[in-house]
């Protein structure tokens, strides 16, 4: 199970202490983004996003590539440690475009742009070696939510700026003192590098990178279909923390399994792979239900080209959920208000709280 999930659960039983936060401030003009000169001749920026065949979190991964692909103004690669199916988490299947072997290959000169999501394994010594080495390369490392983890390891951070999910953050800044962490920015940017706090994030955080791409209009027209104002960096780190109501909803509901279920989301090709991934992220974070999708099909292609892979090949059985057909980023709303009303306020809470998702207010 997702690593963030058995940390809470044993944080529980164990009455976890909040740690006092001290936020670091600096000027607005620090966190420019500027993308890298382009290599090898290349007309546009060439952008892979990392992965982990044993996983690797679901929404980090698929919003990064769907924005940036729609947007239309970078090549976009998934790139896995090892062939064959990628599995994210907390749910969902996808087949990456290529392997990290396969592509250095194919493109010794390095990526232009590196997104490492969070994954399971944060010491794999194969991705933080190859984090590394594009590093070398003068490829920008963008890290998002506990990818952070992966990026500081690789030593991307030294002398830097940084952010990461707000559960991380005090753990990082003691394991990591030669980085500057930074609370209360959803993204941080120092120079060649990226870094973003909780897993939402992800979204103002990408619609930055096609910014300084293709131009404030092309990143205006992005997130007026994806349902968002803009893509600040501003962000109040305060509301997310642990509490004693909340480590009993995290315990409560994991424990009561006989009322765990299976929630079936249908796919088709050609489908909101954003919609479906923050759909799927959510609905898998109430530890009362766990998101899947069963279709015939072999592998279903989204609107953008990314290839999901059904985690079962006929009906189930489940309770169906239907993704609403609404611009992107507002689904995920749609599915907080669904779980609210089906599980109650307190599990939509600590679902918001996992993906450091900021209240409407």
């Amino acid at each position: 199970m997702y690593r963030f999930y058995l940390r809470a659960f044993l944080l529980a039983l164990l009455a976890f202490a909040v740690a006092i936060w001290a936020p670091v401030a600096f000027a607005a003009s620090e966190n420019s983004l500027q993308i890298p000169q382009l290599k090898a001749g290349r007309t546009r920026p060439l952008i892979v996003i990392a992965a982990d065949n044993q996983g690797t979190e679901t929404t980090d991964l698929v919003v990064p590539y769907g924005i940036i692909r729609s947007a239309g103004v970078a090549d976009v690669l998934v790139v896995s440690t090892h062939a064959g199916v990628v599995d994210l988490m907390p749910a969902l299947k996808i087949k990456p475009d290529t392997t990290m072997s396969e592509f250095d290959q194919a493109h010794p000169e390095g990526a232009d742009i590196v997104i490492v999501p969070a994954m399971h394994d944060d010491r794999s010594r194969d991705v933080i070696a190859w984090i590394r080495q594009q590093s070398s390369k003068r490829a920008m490392v963008v890290s998002i939510c506990e990818g952070a983890r992966l990026a500081a390891r690789a030593g991307v951070f030294e002398g830097k700026r940084a952010t990461t999910h707000w559960y991380a953050f005090d753990e990082m800044r003691r394991t990591f003192p030669h980085a500057q962490w930074v609370r209360n920015q959803r993204y941080v940017v120092d120079g060649n590098v990226m870094s973003t706090t909780g897993v939402t994030a992800s979204i103002p955080a990408s619609l930055a990178l096609v910014e300084a791409i293709g131009g404030t209009a092309k990143a205006q027209s992005i997130a007026a279909r994806l349902g968002v104002d803009g893509w600040s960096a501003a962000h109040d780190a305060t509301p997310f923390r642990m509490t004693t109501g909340r480590l009993w909803r995290f315990a409560g509901n994991y424990l009561a399994f006989w009322n765990h279920e299976t929630i079936r989301l249908p796919a088709q090709d050609g489908f909101d792979e954003i919609a479906l991934a923050l759909t799927a992220d959510a609905w898998s974070r109430t530890f009362r239900s766990q998101a899947v999708v069963a279709e015939k099909a072999a592998s279903i292609r989204s609107r953008n080209g990314l290839v999901l892979v059904p985690d079962f090949s006929s009906d189930i059985g489940a309770s169906v959920v239907e993704i609403p057909i609404l611009p992107s980023a507002l689904v995920l709303d749609d599915a907080l208000s669904q779980i609210s009303e089906r599980y109650g306020s307190r599990t939509s809470d600590i679902v918001m709280l996992q993906l450091e998702y900021p209240a409407k207010h």
